[in-house]
């Protein structure tokens, strides 16, 4: 970014402090939203508590696609608020800077964001949701290691339960072991053992579970009776579900970069069903990036109040307006998923209205004398507050 003049400087300033600010804030609260239920998670399934770090970090793409959205909007919306309040604006104007001037370093800033955007939604996203959902399948399949709940029955993969009455240094070291495997041959295995641990291997899809002072039942069906085994050591190999189980990239729409999601669209094998999942895909995430050159414009039009006030109301309607617009593109992209109607339609036509409310407000603040597009909510917000301010002191003076 270039920026020509001390006053874009100082603009660009502006926008920055409060942009960084929504940015964290608006990570740390979905983090930590999430964070509480990935906890949840992992411990239901017995997995070490790291991963839950390595699901989040996973994640971060997905929450920077919301927030910066959000973060353009309020970094402008209060950038242009300041001056406003401060009457800096009414400088710029005497000094016959127009608002379309003015709007240069927000223009630069969303550029830059939407540019940022599109890469994070159109191919880092899809990679990154994608090694979310191994490691979900991980800790459901237990390859993250073998999660032991103590006092009941673990299955371990497909064929292997394990019991153990007692766990001590982090599941490092097992007490009351019960091992029952099966085959696909009708060969069983039951071991019973004091004492136990597991060890890793050089294999990652295999670990051993070293058992100490123990009895194993080895039966068959060609065996006439079962065969008895006292030991004092004896070493179990377990194997781990491979990683290669898990299915590829692209089981999901939402794991698909961008240009796959047009490959495949006009695939001739692909199903209709398929298509306009596909394209819905395309065109919401296409719609999202598109909304944000619109939001500099929206800021400055919610941004200035009328003259002697200091309403915030504008920042009210503008986190409104745009969350509202976000739900609006998820449903039409839903709706257009089913193949009820064409994606075109249903996420371009919105976005066109959309479009064209944000220009009426900014050409009513920046080309009719003395316009304000939300001047008459912000004096039917002011006579709420008031009439309420009324009523409170009324009952306060009838119950004294």
């Amino acid at each position: 970014m270039r920026f020509d003049t001390l006053t874009d400087r100082y603009v660009a300033s502006l926008i920055a402090t409060p942009l960084l600010a929504t940015l964290v804030i608006a990570a740390m609260l979905l983090t930590l939203d999430k964070m509480l239920r990935l906890f949840d998670f992992v411990v239901s399934e017995g997995g070490p508590v790291s991963v839950v770090w390595r699901m989040l970090a996973n994640l971060i793409p997905e929450y920077m696609s919301l927030g910066i959205p959000i973060g353009l909007m309020l970094g402008c919306l209060l950038a242009f608020r300041r001056l406003a309040l401060s009457s800096e604006l009414d400088v710029f104007r005497a000094v016959g800077m127009s608002y379309g001037r003015l709007l240069r370093v927000p223009y630069y800033y969303a550029i830059a964001l939407a540019a940022l955007n599109l890469a994070i939604v159109g191919f880092i996203q899809p990679y990154s949701r994608y090694a979310y959902e191994g490691l979900r399948f991980e800790l459901r399949s237990g390859a993250l290691g073998a999660s032991i709940k103590v006092g009941e029955f673990t299955k371990l993969g497909k064929r292997m339960t394990i019991r153990v009455e007692s766990s001590r240094e982090g599941g490092r070291e097992l007490s009351g072991i019960f091992v029952m495997t099966e085959s696909k041959d009708g060969k069983s295995l039951a071991v019973t053992a004091e004492h136990g641990q597991f060890l890793a291997t050089d294999d990652p899809d295999t670990i051993i579970l070293r058992l100490q002072k123990g009895v194993l039942v080895h039966d068959a069906p060609n065996y006439r009776e079962p065969r008895v085994l006292q030991f004092e050591g004896h070493d179990l190999p377990i194997d781990l579900p491979k990683m290669e189980a898990f299915r590829q990239r692209g089981g999901k729409d939402l794991e698909m970069t961008m240009p796959e999601l047009v490959v495949i669209a006009h695939k001739d094998g692909t199903s209709a069903k398929q298509k306009a999942q596909f394209r819905a895909e395309f065109h919401f995430r296409l719609v999202e990036v598109a909304t944000m050159f619109l939001l500099p414009m929206l800021a400055l039009a919610l941004a200035v109040p009328p003259k002697r006030s200091s309403s915030a109301l504008g920042v009210f309607l503008s986190i409104v307006m745009i969350v509202t617009q976000h739900k609006i593109n998820e449903y039409a992209a839903s709706v257009a998923a089913l193949g009820r109607i064409d994606p075109l339609l249903a996420l371009w036509i919105p976005f066109l209205a959309f479009a064209g409310l944000v220009w009426w407000m900014y050409r009513t603040i920046a080309h009719v004398p003395g316009g304000q597009p939300i001047g008459a909510l912000e004096r039917g917000a002011d006579k709420a507050f008031k009439a309420v301010g009324r009523w409170v002191r009324l009952g306060r003076k009838e119950a004294a």
